[in-house]
């Protein structure tokens, strides 16, 4: 069997040293979209060195994704790359993310669970400097054909939206070039910007990153309930649910409670389409 549950959750952590500076910052938050208009205040947070802040989700391209990629190989591991499909992310925060920063991120697959037809591999990668833990990142990665072993089915996800009308609901366009610019940050996965290799992927052209909704949706929470304080975020976890294209838009509809604001985001122009389900943003 290529996968060998045990094993793999028995292996040894991967580490490796990754850094960052305003430039790798400003990148990706372009890459999401920011600096539209340009002159904003609130939008030269995302892009201007001297005002800048720094998304908690940024946490999953620091060092270029590195954590990920080197994840899926190992001991317990031989997997086909076409068969693996970005299912869930998670990330907690355990401090503001610096502008400038060194750390050194650790990778281990924390869980294996058998959906029968597939695997999913919990991959965690933990990121701490000098002062201590920076963040926590879990990628819930789904290997088509590699279930049926008798393991762990794993958690429940699913999650009910609040029986009541979202308190925001914000439409945001995702330019043509998006998927171009986002992907400057790490993924160079051809699917988003080959149409060839998309068609293959049974696509009609490349679609957008699912971490680039992942993001989107984040600096839309950040701006419409939390008041643009990025420190505020605590943790945030989604399943993408489906695909969207460049050129599209995303509609993120919001229920805030407590300490938590419930999230739904769809593609408006195939009638509301699931991007990213079972999407929870934890906050002070």
């Amino acid at each position: 069997m290529p996968i060998d549950a045990a094993k793999a959750v028995a292996a040894e952590p991967r580490s490796a040293e990754i850094g960052w500076d305003h430039k790798d910052i400003q990148l990706y938050h372009l890459g999401l979209g920011a600096g539209i208009p340009a002159t904003d205040p609130d939008e030269l947070r995302y892009t201007l060195e001297s005002k800048l802040h720094v998304l908690p989700s940024f946490a999953t391209v620091a060092g270029a994704g590195k954590g990920v990629i080197g994840g899926l190989t190992g001991p317990g591991l031989d997997i086909n790359p076409a068969s693996v499909l970005h299912g869930g992310q998670t990330i907690r925060v355990h401090r503001a993310i610096p502008v400038t920063g060194r750390a050194v991120s650790t990778s281990r697959i924390a869980a294996v669970y058998d959906k029968g037809k597939a695997a999913i591999l919990v991959l965690r990668t933990e990121a701490a400097d000098d002062e201590g833990p920076l963040w926590t990142s879990d990628a819930q990665i789904f290997v088509r054909g590699e279930g049926g072993f008798g393991g762990d089915r794993g958690p429940s996800v699913r999650l009910e939206l609040p029986p009541r009308e979202p308190d925001k609901v914000v439409e945001k366009a995702i330019r043509e070039d998006q998927a171009l610019l986002y992907r400057l940050s790490g993924d160079w996965n051809p699917l988003h910007a080959d149409p060839e290799f998309a068609k293959l992927a049974g696509f009609d052209r490349p679609i957008l990153h699912g971490l680039c909704s992942y993001g989107m949706a984040l600096k839309t929470v950040v701006h419409t309930v939390l008041g643009g304080d990025v420190g505020r975020v605590r943790s945030y976890t989604t399943r993408f649910a489906g695909v969207v294209f460049p050129g599209e838009t995303l509609r993120i509809r919001m229920w805030a409670g407590g300490s938590r604001v419930h999230v739904s985001v769809t593609a408006v122009e195939r009638d509301d389409a699931p991007v990213l389900a079972d999407t929870i943003v934890e906050h002070a």
